[in-house]
């Protein structure tokens, strides 16, 4: 018997968590923020609770598996993004249940402990990608895969739990790129491997599955980047790069750009001091060794009083590409701190608007706040780090599974997963489920 709860990630994008039920035990994968209730939070309240959180919706509903939480013998998160790792603080030490992550996944965790001043009771394991493991439950063990893919940050997971009924598969947030900026290409060894042990069921990221063709690569969003920067230089006008704080291989392609421009690149914000802490901890960005970061407002008032002086000597990197409140781009935006953009500058978005009203509304406020000091805009010099239609035939060919749970994002987001699926014979309430948030599944 496997039961699966569609906890969080079901109806929307984010809030993800699903816990896999067996005879005597359980498993979590996920614990994850719906990130638009919690930028609307911060911009009244930073203090964070578990019940503040769940008034307002912005982590799971997990008291509907109240009934079998004493069954949960592990909990499992799949990669270091907020929209999966981010509410482990607060929901976590309800489970009796030990964590395993990636090495980077768990020092990101760490970092959202300390500033929530949250110590767990739960036993936290540090998982190298690309390792089998073993887990206990009440009478048996369990054989444990994470199976490494590549995404927009690093050390990303798919996770493998292996029953009587065959291999349960998660597959976390992955694009299947063979030519990465950091890191290695997604294990497709092993993937082919489990295909052939037998998957029950494949909980598959569908975000984009309605989407053409495949997803580029890391490679296409560095040449985006070379080309954009050397124009600019050749200008020698200011340089503001913003992108996603946890996109690794972003910031090691923008830093190595900045050296050879012979610029002095520096960071600027909370979120890129945090994840770039943890990826120095990891041993993975030895380029960040080298790179000032500024994070305390003094910090960022004296760094920005220096680059307003010698605009074309650096390249300044920050926070702000969703224009949330409070990031270092929102404010010059509003001209609260000590640097004036004007049209010798240029501002760099190395990422996309997150589709959700509270991005886009508060983007489009800041953009137009920007626009008025006239500096030259570049935005969408990015690739997304999630798979699309191509992607997810080759990793359903590739792991064969008898049941697939379409996930990540609401029925328009999960649908066209179902269609798609139709061409390798999956139907509907038989082998392809669309169930949503708070059901159970039994396979």
């Amino acid at each position: 018997m496997v039961k699966i709860h569609t906890v969080g990630g079901f109806s929307e994008v984010g809030k993800n968590m699903a816990v896999i039920e067996l005879d005597e035990d359980a498993f979590i994968i996920d614990e994850g923020f719906f990130l638009p209730a919690i930028v609307s939070m911060q911009e009244r309240d930073n203090v964070m609770t578990e019940r503040k959180l769940k008034n307002i919706g912005a982590i799971p509903e997990d008291s509907v598996v109240e009934s079998i939480r004493s069954k949960v013998c592990a909990q499992f998160i799949s990669h270091a993004h907020l929209d999966h790792v981010g509410a482990v603080p607060f929901l976590s030490d309800r489970y009796e249940a030990p964590i395993y992550g990636t090495p980077f996944t768990i020092e990101v965790l760490d970092s959202l402990l300390k500033d929530n001043d949250i110590v767990l009771k739960n036993k936290i394991n540090r998982i190298k990608p690309n390792t089998t493991f073993y887990v206990q439950g009440k009478n048996q063990k369990y054989k444990i895969d994470f199976i490494h893919m590549t995404h927009s940050t690093v050390q990303c997971s798919m996770v493998a739990i292996h029953t009587k009924e065959g291999v349960v598969l998660f597959s976390g947030d992955f694009k299947l790129d063979d030519t990465p900026v950091l890191g290695p290409i997604p294990n497709y060894k092993r993937l082919k491997e489990i295909g052939k042990e037998g998957v029950v069921v494949f909980i598959v990221n569908s975000l984009y599955s309605g989407t053409p063709n495949k997803t580029p690569s890391e490679s296409h969003a560095r040449e985006l980047l070379r080309k954009t920067l050397i124009d600019i230089e050749n200008k020698h006008e200011g340089m503001i790069v913003t992108t996603f704080a946890s996109h690794i291989a972003r910031l090691k392609s923008i830093v190595e750009f900045g050296k050879k421009l012979d610029r002095e690149v520096v960071f600027l914000g909370r979120s890129l001091d945090k994840y770039s802490t943890a990826a120095k901890n990891s041993n993975l960005a030895p380029f960040l060794n080298s790179i000032k970061i500024a994070k305390y407002r003094r910090q960022v008032e004296r760094t920005l009083q220096k680059v307003e002086k010698k605009r074309k000597d650096y390249l300044v990197v920050c926070t702000g590409h969703q224009g949330e409140p409070g990031s270092i781009l929102e404010r010059l935006s509003r001209h609260q701190l000590p640097f004036r953009i004007t049209s010798q500058d240029n501002i760099i978005f190395s990422s996309s608007v997150i589709p959700s009203p509270v991005n886009i509304e508060q983007f489009a406020k800041m953009e137009a706040r920007l626009k008025k000091s006239k500096p030259k805009i570049y935005r969408d010099l990015h690739v997304s780090g999630h798979g699309r239609e191509e992607d997810l035939k080759e990793t359903i060919k590739m792991v064969q599974p008898k049941h697939i749970i379409p996930w990540h994002g609401d029925l328009k987001k999960t649908r066209p997963m179902v269609e798609l699926m139709t061409q390798f014979g999956y139907r509907l309430g038989k082998t392809c489920h669309l169930p949503q948030n708070g059901e159970v599944l039994e396979l």
